[in-house]
């Protein structure tokens, strides 16, 4: 599925689409709703691929505020149908993506140019309509170009990897560093695949799942551990040489991956906390350790201005090795479901079109 993939244009189809709404926690409804209009500096979206995301899963399990009934979805690769006033960067059947975030523009956080920090920042699929639907209207400053042939079910991906690219940002591996990556869902395996590209001269990849660690290894890593093995502690400090990781990374985001991360670094080594945790889940971490090893703890949040480089990025990043499992929205329930197992397929996404 490309951008030559182009489904019929929207007039054909009447006035209403169907698309997945949030109606409080636990509820999800197949709904039919009117098909939207883009106002002026606006473009419509036909959306080929939506990622379903974590934060999704958080949201439909009450553990993330959204605001019902809205549409969600912020993974998004698509067909431009429509645009509005103005806007000129875009035309009917441009293959396009979606940087979801906006900000108010006028905080200390947007005049300091961190406007990923906006205590306003609205998001579309969150607290404002997004992917999973037949249709989406989005500013168009928020839409980005793909490249033409790359497959929707790997262009939706553009979005976690801009958030994956301002975590190694953040990181900053320098060449021949140590790195620890505890998770390799496709978040732990975009991390890894961006540390080999950063030059890191070790990578050990944690992860329970057995496929998971073989996609490890072929995403980059040199070593793939079982951290429910026995000996796993051993073999971490046996890479190492008992020093620790010069980089550790967070990509699950939990209380017991977090004290790991902080018990695997290097003297002066930095942690990344990039998985999102539940908002009440609480780690047990030693100041003292912190204090006494000069460890750095970096939180890394969604992706400002990193956009453009991960569509840039994309086609080197060898995401088409991943399976990804794909539904309908008539199944987005399975979908869900599939996405809290997350055993075999690396990544769960709906096809609004098919």
């Amino acid at each position: 599925m490309t951008n030559a993939a182009t489904p019929p244009p929207l007039r054909s189809l009447g006035a209403t689409m169907k698309a997945v709404r949030f109606h409080g926690r636990e509820n999800l409804r197949l709904d039919e709703l009117p098909v939207p209009d883009p106002q002026p500096g606006e473009v419509r979206i036909r959306p080929l691929a939506t990622g379903v995301c974590g934060t999704d899963a958080h949201i439909f399990h009450g553990e993330f505020p959204a605001n019902p009934p809205r549409v969600l979805g912020h993974e998004i690769a698509g067909i431009v149908d429509a645009v509005g006033a103005g806007v000129k960067a875009f035309r009917e059947g441009d293959f396009v993506t979606v940087q979801p975030n906006t900000y108010c523009g006028a905080c200390r956080y947007c005049r300091m140019g961190r406007e990923h920090l906006c205590p306003n920042l609205w998001a579309y699929g969150v607290h404002m309509d997004g992917g999973f639907a037949q249709a989406m209207v989005v500013m168009a400053k928020a839409v980005y170009h793909l490249p033409s042939g790359l497959d929707a079910r790997i262009a939706c991906l553009a979005e976690p990897l801009a958030c994956c690219i301002h975590g190694m940002d953040l990181l900053a591996v320098q060449s021949g560093s140590t790195v620890l990556v505890i998770g390799a869902g496709l978040i732990g395996l975009t991390l890894t695949r961006l540390a080999r590209l950063s030059g890191a001269g070790l990578i050990v990849a944690s992860e329970p799942n057995g496929l998971r660690r073989e996609n490890a290894l072929a995403f980059g890593a040199d070593f793939a551990l079982d951290p429910n093995a026995q000996g796993w502690r051993e073999a971490l400090r046996d890479h190492t040489g008992g020093l620790g990781f010069d980089a550790v990374i967070d990509a699950v985001g939990a209380s017991a991956t977090f004290e790991q991360a902080i018990s695997a670094a290097a003297r002066g080594g930095t942690i990344l906390v990039f998985g999102v945790a539940r908002m009440r889940e609480t780690a047990s971490v030693r100041p003292y350790d912190i204090f006494q090893r000069e460890l750095t703890v970096v939180g890394s949040f969604i992706n400002p201005y990193t956009h453009e480089r991960a569509v840039t990025l994309l086609p080197q990043m060898g995401l088409e090795k991943l399976r990804v499992d794909t539904f309908p929205l008539e199944e987005f329930r399975q979908a869900f479901e599939a996405q809290a197992a997350s055993t075999a397929a690396a990544k769960i996404e709906i096809l609004p079109q098919a």
